[in-house]
């Protein structure tokens, strides 16, 4: 599976992005999509996910509210809404694909397929 983010840029502290993740390849294959995140000297953390059947999610406890995830299934795409943003939601945003479906926090070892990252930019 292949994987393409977008939709990343510079956006004021309160303001909106949504991310996309375009997937091509065995999409067949994916259980679960994923969107984590790496600001500079931090570790990458997990953000968001959704089984893509759709009906489970899962959100950190620093986003919860304020993300929405979504997943279109005739297109192969995920979405990452993201509203009230704030100064420490800036990051590299990656999405990432897993054949397990995943219960509970996304590890990243789950993961097989990234897409190459997207910078998100908030200014206070």
């Amino acid at each position: 599976v292949q994987l393409q983010a977008s939709g990343g840029g510079l956006v004021q502290a309160g303001g909106s992005l949504r991310l996309s993740c375009a997937a091509s390849g065995r999409t067949s294959s994916m259980d679960y999509m994923g969107w984590f995140r790496q600001a500079p000297g931090k570790e990458r953390e997990a953000v968001a996910g959704i089984s893509w059947s759709g009906g489970i999610t899962w959100f950190a406890a620093s986003v919860k509210g304020r993300f929405t995830i979504s997943r279109d299934y005739a297109k192969n795409t995920a979405y990452l809404q993201m509203n009230s943003l704030k100064p420490e939601d800036t990051a590299v945003y990656y999405c990432a694909a897993s054949r397990t479906l995943i219960i509970g926090t996304p590890s990243a070892k789950y993961f097989t397929s990234w897409g190459q990252g997207t910078q998100v930019t908030v200014s206070s």
